[in-house]
């Protein structure tokens, strides 16, 4: 994927988190192989106070792997005007992707890019389709959603319209994938309801939701829609159902070769 120009983003914002970037770049003496969003933004229910969550995957010199001594393998900046930068080592990365977290396939996924991708990130997403177990992954989203969800689901009362879609993400998320076996879920709630096969009339509930929110503070009250909170119950109850599948077993060795191939250059 390449840049994209998004609404959630305005050009001033993109332009500053372009520069910071830049910044990070220099002052750490790293490569940014993806930089993309990674919040209510790209998830598709941004509020008005939201933050950019800002989330990249870089690479360093061949030196600094030869270490004796293992370096931190994140870089983290403070929240600034909104703007959260937090980035990962394509090392580390890559090794939680060979344990099917499904973090770096949900930043592959993002439809915010604030750098074209580097070549590598096609690789990557290949590789995230080979090796992550979406039975694992299910059960990721189970407990997101589960966390997210925590007591509010068992009582009656108004909830904070940011916890209902951070239960409802992962509960479509499920969804997804005991649907359609085998392919990784998009991280974006709309892209989710398309192929989720749900009712009109929740398609509608859920729409509705999405524009209270983009009206509203991140902390405000949601009146409690009792379709959303049947749908996320019992997907959050059916992670076990999603078709385990066996992982290709060449998958540690491509992610190996994958990152000699970075760090050689």
């Amino acid at each position: 994927m390449q840049t994209v120009t998004d609404k959630a983003v305005p050009e001033t914002v993109r332009r500053e988190i372009e520069a910071r970037l830049d910044s990070i770049e220099q002052t750490h003496d790293v490569r940014i192989l993806l930089a993309v969003e990674s919040g209510s933004r790209a998830w598709g229910f941004p509020s008005p106070d939201s933050d950019y969550d800002v989330r990249f995957l870089y690479v360093r010199s061949r030196r600094w792997y030869l270490s004796l001594k293992s370096g931190r393998d994140v870089i983290e900046s403070p929240i600034e005007d909104e703007i959260d930068l937090n980035g990962w080592d394509i090392r580390k990365a890559l090794g939680l992707l060979l344990k099917s977290n499904a973090v770096v396939g949900e930043w592959i996924e993002s439809p915010i890019r604030y750098r074209p991708d580097h070549p590598v990130v096609a690789k990557l997403s290949a590789l995230a389709d080979r090796a992550m177990d979406m039975r694992a992954m299910a059960h990721h989203y189970a407990s997101l959603g589960r966390n997210a969800a925590d007591r509010w689901l068992k009582d009656g009362g108004d909830v904070p319209v940011k916890k209902y879609f951070h239960a409802l993400r992962p509960a479509l998320a499920i969804r997804c994938l005991r649907l359609h076996p085998g392919v990784r879920p998009p991280m974006n709630l709309q892209a989710l309801v398309e192929r989720c096969a749900l009712p009109e009339a929740v398609q509608d509930e859920i729409a509705a939701l999405v524009e209270a929110k983009r009206q509203s503070n991140e902390r405000s009250n949601a009146t409690r829609i009792a379709a959303l909170d049947v749908l996320i119950r019992d997907e959050l109850s059916r992670a076990g159902e999603v078709v385990a599948r066996e992982v290709n077993s060449d998958a540690d060795t491509q992610a190996e070769q994958l990152f000699l191939e970075l760090v050689d250059i």
